[in-house]
């Protein structure tokens, strides 16, 4: 595995990335999956917005409606209904519904989250600092690096020239690397105050806390630089 690793942060360093996911001018929506986890996360989102779209345009057409049929002008005697059984029974049980409709494959979800299918093939230690991370690789042989925010002035020295595959403020003198379709567990801490280690295209984000280890894994299914 050392060696593997050794190879493929020797490829990383000196080759284009092949695939990147990465935030983009206006974006409005996820950046491109590149595990399965984030596959099922793009996906309860759309289901989602089927449910919320319907929901915001019926009650706002409902206001809209109450504004205009029972206006003062209208309406100079207020009605006096107290209640309607038929509507009390539909705004109780159509949100229960769409409740349940949602909250299955929620929960579904997060289990998945929280259930790896498999055990993992690597375990990488993340070590949150004011401003950059530590990373540790445990293996048989134990390898760790501290990886920093490139300033611009070093980008000619580093070869990250190429904004497009290493963009502003996003740029780092160490990547870490993993093999691709391997089960990977990260252990996230802090060293100093909260952090948060965040990998939007595989769907995974956790909070770094002094003292206190948090566990989160992927498996990526793409070669590339994220």
């Amino acid at each position: 595995m050392r060696k593997l690793l050794a190879g493929l942060a020797a490829a990383a360093f000196s080759l284009p990335a092949a695939h990147a996911a990465q935030p983009t001018p206006w974006q409005i929506d996820f950046q491109p999956a590149a595990t399965g986890m984030m596959e099922q996360i793009a996906w309860f989102e759309n289901y989602t917005l089927w449910f919320i779209v319907p929901i915001t345009l019926l009650v706002l057409l409902l206001i809209g409606w109450c504004i205009v049929r029972f206006r003062a002008s209208v309406n100079p005697v207020p009605s006096r209904t107290s209640h309607n059984t038929t509507i009390e029974v539909i705004w109780t049980v159509a949100p229960v519904i769409v409740l349940l409709a949602i909250a299955i494959p929620s929960f579904q979800l997060l289990t998945a989250q929280y259930t790896p299918p498999e055990e993992p093939k690597l375990t990488l230690k993340a070590s949150g600092n004011q401003w950059n991370w530590d990373y540790e690789y445990q293996l048989e042989e134990p390898l760790s690096f501290n990886s920093r925010m490139i300033p611009d002035e070093e980008r000619a020295a580093a070869g990250k020239e190429d904004r497009a595959v290493y963009p502003r403020l996003l740029a780092v003198d160490n990547e870490v690397v993993v093999p691709v379709s391997a089960m990977v567990r990260v252990l996230v801490t802090a060293n100093d105050v909260l952090h948060a280690f965040a990998m939007p295209a595989f769907g995974i984000k956790t909070d770094a806390v002094p003292g206190r280890i948090n566990e989160v894994w992927f498996k990526a299914d793409k070669e590339g630089l994220y």
